[in-house]
């Protein structure tokens, strides 16, 4: 088979598309596409035909966010193998940028994958733009044709190509054989470890010699849509047992439920009974928005962190305690619900709205990272932003640093359509990085997606140089078929020490239901997480049966 690397030349274009205000709206179609050729007229588009790079918004000076996109770009080679993206900054609804007059947006990479952060050019007085018009700049430019494969191979979506056995192995008794894994093959050159069940009825492992056995290779699947009405999902092992919890759509949002099972799958099982362990209380102000509940151990207790609000809407962040040999499904086992509060005693938000908070360990370091929006509803409305801060594992309630901003919605596929968010974080530690996903777009609707933040574990996490943002979601309904909205997730690892996502998402195009899947989180050939490895995408159907050969020996 012919690859692009065999190739001596590729061709790369950039784009944009049209916008369609049902099914991708302008802050997604005025957004910098990429397609590969290997012949210079037949174009594959890349990253499922979702945008690549996106103009960044700009802040007015009172706090709000002026949404910005792109137009014509152009693609031209630079000195010292490097590259650059040239493109016109428009308004989202694709009017004249009066603020960009006579400048032009500039990415520069090297390969394609990983960008400088943008720059606003002067066409005029730049050195650069002069060489443009001479480097006879437009929308396709060669390539390499191993540049192009990386490329390719960066923006198209893994999928599992072998399973890898041995041909033959020794055992001498029955759970020898069952304890051989295959390893699963991806696109990409990544792979995972799976489990198979082997046939062994035909063995007699009183009698040496060689036999030949089938297996199927396994795979930890769960079919979308899993709860109906639920948002923001959790999924949580606690001694023995698993428990869910989430925003309970179905009740206006209103109290905190847990469901509990001996197995993940128990979990969405017709008819199970859900708990209720925080109901509405007006006297303590427990009256609307129960939001977003998570599951934490923080200093070896069990804490809930969750946003709730009372007569006046607006929820703000809290936390309770489960008490020492307490069950998790029954309210009086519960401490009393506390607000977070900033290291001077005062409230997390003087004014605005707090909620989706979220705690992470690295480092040896404790972090709460969380939502704050100012003037919702209004036309000072600031976008939900995420801030972070350090906390003490005796006292998670009180913040020990002052919250430092973390990141604004001001890529196009966070606020995209006026819905202006950064929500929802949750992280996980894997080697020495730090990832930690959150959500952007509508809540419950097609546009939502999930953005990630990574850093180093030995980094100081409040310096926000340390973190590195995508400049693209890494999950969108663009992802997995049939899948529209997906967001707000958690993570968790499965029975087979598998790390597993949960997320909300919609069935169709036009719902606003939010129902929740689980899925495998693959790394990829780099270390990275991939979010949208799809059941058959991460073992092939056609590759579950296996054999091997089985030599008994004395």
């Amino acid at each position: 088979m012919v690859t692009l690397s065999e190739k001596s030349k590729v061709s790369l274009a950039v784009y944009t598309r049209e916008a369609d205000a049902a099914s991708y709206p302008d802050g997604l179609a005025r957004s910098v596409h990429f397609a590969i050729s290997m012949d210079g007229r037949h174009f594959q588009a890349l990253n499922q035909n979702y945008g690549i790079l996106f103009a960044k918004a700009v802040i007015r000076e009172d706090d709000t966010i002026c949404p910005k996109c792109v137009e014509n770009p152009q693609v031209f080679r630079m000195e010292g193998n490097r590259y650059g993206i040239l493109a016109e900054r428009v308004n989202e609804d694709g009017t004249a940028d009066d603020e960009s007059r006579g400048k032009a947006l500039l990415w520069v990479t090297e390969d394609f994958i990983e960008f400088e952060d943008e720059r606003l050019v002067d066409l005029e007085k730049d050195i650069l733009a002069e060489r443009l018009t001479a480097d006879a700049t437009g929308n396709v430019i060669e390539l390499p044709g191993s540049l192009g494969e990386r490329i390719r191979q960066r923006w198209s979506q893994i999928h599992n190509t072998e399973i890898l056995l041995p041909e033959e192995i020794t055992a001498s008794c029955r759970a020898d054989v069952e304890l051989l894994t295959a390893s699963a093959l991806y696109s990409d050159g990544s792979t995972a470890r799976k489990n198979v069940v082997w046939n062994t009825e035909e063995i007699d492992f009183g009698k040496p010699g060689t036999y030949e056995i089938r297996g199927k290779v396994q795979n930890e699947e769960y079919e979308f849509p899993l709860a109906l009405g639920y948002g923001d999902p959790v999924i949580f092992p606690w001694k023995g047992k698993w428990y869910f919890i989430a925003t309970n759509d179905n009740l206006d949002d209103i109290g905190l439920y847990v469901r509990v099972a001996d197995h993940v799958g128990g979990l969405f099982e017709e008819g199970i009974t859900e708990h209720l362990i925080l109901g509405v209380d007006e006297e303590k102000g427990f009256v609307q928005t129960f939001w977003a509940p998570e599951f934490h151990v923080i200093g070896g207790e069990l804490y809930i962190l969750f946003a709730i609000g009372g007569k006046v809407w607006g929820p703000q962040c809290w936390l309770m305690r489960l008490k020492k040999d307490g069950d998790i499904t029954k309210a009086c086992d519960w401490e009393e619900p506390v607000r977070v509060k900033r290291k001077d005693g005062g409230w997390l938000a003087q004014d605005g709205i707090t909620l989706d908070m979220t705690y992470l360990k690295a480092g040896g370091s404790s972090y709460m990272v969380w939502s704050y929006r100012k003037g919702i509803g209004t036309a000072a409305d600031t976008g939900s932003m995420l801030y972070i801060a350090t906390v003490d594992e005796s006292k998670p309630w009180i913040l020990t640093s002052d919250p430092v901003l973390l990141s604004r919605p001001l890529y196009g596929w966070e606020n995209v359509s006026h819905t202006i968010n950064n929500e929802g974080p949750h992280g996980f530690v894997s080697g020495e990085r730090v990832f930690l996903t959150y959500s952007g777009g509508a809540a419950n609707g097609y546009t939502y997606v999930l953005g990630l933040l990574s850093a180093g574990t030995s980094d100081d996490l409040l310096t926000i140089s340390n973190w590195k943002k995508s400049k693209s979601p890494v999950l969108s309904f663009y992802s997995v078929e049939n899948e529209y909205g997906p967001g707000h997730n958690s993570f968790f690892e499965d029975e087979m020490g598998n790390l597993m996502i949960a997320y909300h998402g919609e069935t169709t195009l036009e719902s606003n239901l939010r129902c929740d899947g689980i899925r495998r989180v693959h790394f990829d050939i780099a270390g990275n997480p991939v979010f949208d490895l799809s059941a058959k995408r991460d073992l092939n159907p056609e590759l579950r049966d296996v054999k091997v050969r089985v030599k008994v020996k004395k």
